[in-house]
């Protein structure tokens, strides 16, 4: 069997130097140059280098930044859109607090700069590849980049994926790598270490003290771990971590391994804008614009050069004196020039009559680009051409975005992948504190927040006064003015609490179903066109009996339709009046409950399922 030497360094040969791939007869593809391209266009440089054959200088006409802007713009996604969504009305209040917890959770581990630089590779590139990673008790989300990755060009997971690693001296003597390689690896370092170079090999910079390992993650034969003949076709997701050296023959190279070991999942999950097939690179903004991009740039070139010409002064003349003498350092002001007769000084015109034509060519291009790129002047910002109606404007932004809409629900897609295989596992393991969460809400959410938080606050503030010995009953407005003055002052931030049901988070969330709810992004879970008709079913039935929704039995059945349908209602719609509490006295707003059912609540540590996670949340 091969080596894991050999099976990296052979695969790094194949990708850097092997023959681009064939998609159909006629079309190809070369993963690594494709990447370097790419590279080089979106920092403004030329791949056939800076100077032309007479050393002069080539602009660089960057058109493919907007473009990445713009699909960068069109396609964000922010913490704040990514919540759970119940797919049964007995998962409703937990969904919810899990959502705030999760979100909680995003906040502090910096998960919104990982959104925004996935975002951006996955605009420049089409592909992004992400590795999820628990260090320190955290887990840690990394964009990878293009330029490190050595995998299949064809499928991203038909082969070991190999990601080329830098360490830093330090950095290498204070890993978990096992001690004694690391010695060997520093021992056969020379000058204390090697230049950081890309997979072609490429120098970074002109440092010489940094390290670089092969990282390999795949499903390989046991044999690689146990070393015996009996595992080789027992095949096992496992993780090397090794040192290559390259001498001037293979005898000469070094080779040592860091690391070898089981591991439960592939740390690398590629992402894509738009699939395509036979390729795990896919297209995007970049990509796209690569053919109008240099026709620009050609353009450019041509109009600089004629316009450098014409700058130039120049005579000619047939009269031999003038050989070697400059208008402009020979020639002063007042100067009679005296020629032969019949060889008189003539100006050669330089005139750029080529430019209008040239920057009329560009143009095009350039108007070429933004419509397959999608980058309009709606979407860019700039002004309409002049006489353009404003509705035409409005349609063409509406289109505009519609190809956007497709790609953010693919990124919508792929998050909720990464989120149940990587994050959620990891979150619901954490959940092992006590302690209270404070949260920033805000709009609908804050709303239902303190909905579900109004029982307990108002069982609270009554077991209060009950407790200074007061012999009447609290008034219920004054308590509940109270209330909401307490929730004022607290802004949009709201504190998570443990009742006496849960001794910590992960007990609280131990019947949280994750199959029984949906991560919900940008909408591509729900038919919402389902979704308006139920409820438009339900807005005839208030309109024609506003108040049906005080019986309990007639909110019972429009909840089991809704779970039917796979929807749940909102929490407005389960707050009626429910004549089963007993006797009732008139609540405020209709939302309320009433006051016999607090005196029960005053009595009762955890009277309230569900919401034991909210009590106490006002007194902070």
């Amino acid at each position: 069997m091969k080596s894991i030497y050999n099976i990296i360094t052979e695969q790094e040969d194949r990708l850097l130097k092997g023959q681009p791939i064939k998609i159909g007869k006629y079309a190809t593809h070369n993963h690594a140059e494709k990447i370097a391209t790419i590279q080089a266009y979106m920092n403004s440089q030329h791949i056939s280098g800076k100077y032309d054959s007479k050393e002069r200088e080539k602009p660089f006409f960057n058109i493919v930044t907007q473009a990445v802007n713009v699909w960068y713009k069109a396609t964000d996604i922010d913490r704040k859109q990514i919540k759970f969504r119940p797919t049964k009305a007995s998962q409703r209040i937990k969904t919810f607090i899990a959502t705030i917890r999760l979100r909680n959770w995003m906040r502090e581990n910096d998960f919104g700069l990982w959104l925004n630089k996935w975002g951006y590779t996955l605009a420049a590139f089409g592909s992004a590849v992400t590795k999820f990673v628990e260090k320190g008790g955290k887990l840690i989300p990394t964009v990878i980049s293009w330029d490190r990755m050595i995998c299949d060009p064809v499928e991203f997971n038909a082969s070991p994926i190999v990601e080329k690693i830098y360490y830093t001296l330090d950095e290498l003597r204070n890993s978990n790598y096992d001690s004694k390689a690391v010695d060997s690896v520093l021992a056969s370092i020379e000058k204390g270490g090697d230049t950081r170079t890309t997979l072609s090999d490429e120098p970074v910079d002109m440092s010489d003290e940094y390290i670089g390992v092969y990282e390999l993650h795949g499903e390989l034969p046991l044999y690689y771990l146990t070393d015996k003949d009996k595992d080789k076709k027992i095949y096992q997701q496992q993780m090397h971590t090794v040192f290559i050296h390259k001498g001037k023959t293979k005898k000469e190279n070094t080779e040592i391994t860091l690391y070898r070991g089981k591991e439960k999942n592939n740390p690398y999950y590629l992402s894509d804008l738009i699939g395509q097939d036979c390729r795990t690179l896919s297209i995007g903004a970049v990509e796209s614009l690569l053919d109008p991009q240099w026709m620009v740039n050609n353009s450019m070139k041509a109009a600089k050069d004629q316009l450098e010409l014409a700058s130039k002064t120049l005579l000619q003349t047939s009269d031999a004196q003038f050989t070697g003498r400059n208008v402009i350092k020979d020639v002063d002001t007042g100067d009679i020039l005296v020629t032969d007769d019949q060889k008189p000084l003539v100006p050669i015109n330089t005139q750029a009559s080529a430019v209008p034509f040239l920057m009329e060519y560009m143009k095009q291009w350039y108007e070429v680009g933004k419509d397959i790129s999608g980058a309009s002047e709606s979407m860019t910002g700039q002004n309409m051409p002049a006489g353009t109606p404003y509705r035409l404007g409005a349609i063409l932004n509406i289109e505009s975005h519609n190809l956007f809409e497709i790609m953010k629900q693919s990124k919508g897609l792929h998050l909720e992948k990464m989120l149940r295989k990587y994050v959620l596992p990891y979150f619901k393991k954490t959940l092992n504190s006590i302690d209270e969460v404070v949260v920033s809400l805000e709009g609908e959410e804050l709303e239902q927040f303190d909905k579900l938080a109004l029982p307990a606050q108002l069982a609270i503030e009554l077991q209060n006064r009950l407790g200074t010995g007061e012999g009447n009953l609290p008034d219920f407005e004054d308590m509940n003015s109270i209330i909401q003055e307490k929730n004022v002052l607290m802004g949009d931030k709201r504190a998570l609490k443990l009742g006496k049901n849960a001794s910590t988070w992960k007990e609280y969330f131990s019947d949280l179903d994750l199959d029984a709810i949906e991560v919900e992004i940008t909408g591509e879970n729900r038919n919402k066109a389902e979704a308006f008709s139920i409820m438009n079913g339900i807005l005839q039935l208030l309109i024609q009996s506003p108040n049906a929704l005080d019986n309990p039995n007639v909110r019972k059945l429009l909840s089991k339709i809704m779970d039917e349908a796979g929807y749940v209602l909102p929490f407005e719609f389960l707050q009626g009046n429910d004549s089963a509490q007993g006797p009732q006295q008139q609540p405020v707003g209709g939302t309320t409950p009433s006051m016999a059912g607090l005196s029960q609540l005053a009595g009762q540590s955890s009277a309230i399922p569900g919401v034991d996670a909210l009590r106490g949340s006002s007194n902070k």
